[in-house]
């Protein structure tokens, strides 16, 4: 498959996951290396870098924005071989998180 079919049956799916949230497609002359989708959803945002399989290699830059955005929020590599899972973790990053609350007496 090639990587923009993926890219784009990818867009479709995380708008059925996450209702109105806003899909923005990087454009790789302003930021070399910078990851292919910026996903906005609620208060939410995570960055996800498109490859239509695991052994296609990294551009410049590209490994040092994964790591910096995911420690920010969430960001990751995604192809056809990983796809559930980082939406799995997509869901888990983008799912309201309860702060604990300890009741004293």
């Amino acid at each position: 498959m090639l990587e923009s079919r993926f890219q784009s049956n990818l867009r479709m799916e995380l708008l059925g996951l996450f209702p109105g949230c806003i899909i923005l497609k990087n454009d790789e002359q302003q930021c070399q290396g910078f990851p292919d989708l910026l996903i906005l959803y609620q208060n939410k945002w995570a960055a996800l870098e498109c490859k239509k399989s695991p052994r296609e290699p990294f551009q410049p830059n590209q490994e040092y924005y994964l790591e910096l955005l995911d420690d920010m929020s969430y960001a990751s590599v995604i192809f056809p071989e990983n796809k559930e899972e980082v939406l799995d973790e997509l869901q888990r990053a983008f799912s309201v998180r309860r702060s604990a609350c300890v009741l004293v007496r």
